[in-house]
């Protein structure tokens, strides 16, 4: 969900809880079982961690060894906000690639922000955002990653910004199917936020290489005041059946959390009945958590989704 604004809106929030440095939780042997055999691999993503990072406390090349070391997770998903400046820095890749040789870490995706409207109606614009991509498209490439993340956000009724989103995808996509990578959309405020929008979207698009990854929780289309993030939510898209129209074009599902209740459940999301929309929609691949709340720590956050999913995966595939 990062981007310009919602950046300084946690950067005024200030404050970030300490990351913890416990050993990794050893998953059950029903657990790694149900892993092995569901069809589904646990990836982490950064800004699970964007407290931490926005703190100081750890680094972008960090992020890899915390995931496998302190997680046991071996398939990271990066934000590009963390390594902004480092594109097309070669050295600092293979900074970064020889952090994930050296510890068995997979790199999955990274999510791009603060490259332009790739939905704008002006189409000088609209080609500059599509070209600002290039560079992390360029990167997912030399990291080994497989897909980087997009939004499409633009001004308009749903109809033009789709018009103009697919003209950019189009471009963008073409680009990426040139070097094996996928461009993917995530729900992520506005028309985004929209399940059915989504799915129109894709089918317009119709690009192999393009697809959605749906977030359990993003589904608020409209706040108060006209704000993309922070400010109250007064129209919001049902989860499950957002879900359930974008999972056909999924590559990849990210597992977001806020808040726990006693027995360990995700409160917002019921997760049994999330993943099993998962599964019947046919999409099997990296389900990446994403820990957003504020009532507990980051670790702990990470910590009790990835429980919470093991679980769940297990149950499913009893």
């Amino acid at each position: 969900m990062p981007s310009k604004t919602r950046r300084e809106f946690l950067l005024q929030m200030g404050g970030s809880a300490l990351l913890g440095i416990a050993a990794s939780c050893t998953s059950t042997k029903k657990s790694k079982s149900a892993l092995s055999t569901s069809g589904y691999e646990i990836s982490l993503a950064e800004w699970s961690l964007h407290k931490a990072l926005f703190a100081g406390k750890i680094s972008n090349l960090d992020f890899p060894v915390i995931a496998k070391k302190d997680y046991g997770i071996s398939v990271v998903e990066y934000v590009n906000q963390f390594f902004k400046d480092k594109a097309k820095d070669t050295a600092y890749l293979n900074q970064l690639l020889q952090r994930c040789r050296d510890n068995g870490v997979t790199n999955h995706l990274i999510m791009c922000d603060e490259e332009g409207n790739l939905g704008d109606s002006d189409s000088g614009k609209r080609l500059t955002a599509v070209e600002n991509h290039y560079k992390w498209v360029d990167a997912a490439k030399y990291l080994g990653c497989r897909t980087i993340r997009v939004n499409t956000f633009g001004e308009g009724t749903k109809e033009e910004v789709m018009k103009a989103a697919a003209d950019s995808l189009s471009r963008l996509g073409e680009y990426a199917g040139g070097q094996s990578i996928n461009v993917i959309v995530e729900n992520h405020g506005g028309y985004t936020s929209n399940g059915q929008w989504m799915a129109g979207f894709m089918r317009l698009v119709n690009r192999s290489n393009v697809g959605t990854l749906p977030d359990f929780n993003n589904f608020c289309m409209k706040r108060e005041g006209g704000a993309m993030w922070g400010a109250k939510c007064i129209e919001e898209y049902d989860r499950y059946k957002g879900v359930d129209e974008m999972i056909a074009f999924a590559k990849g599902v990210s597992a977001k959390t806020i808040d726990f209740d006693a027995a360990g459940n995700c409160v917002e999301t019921d997760y049994a009945r999330m993943m099993k929309i998962v599964k019947e929609g046919g999409y099997r691949g990296y389900v990446g958590i994403e820990y957003e709340g504020e009532k507990i720590s980051e670790d702990e956050g990470i910590r009790k989704t990835k429980a919470l999913l093991e679980k769940t995966l297990a149950a499913l595939a009893a």
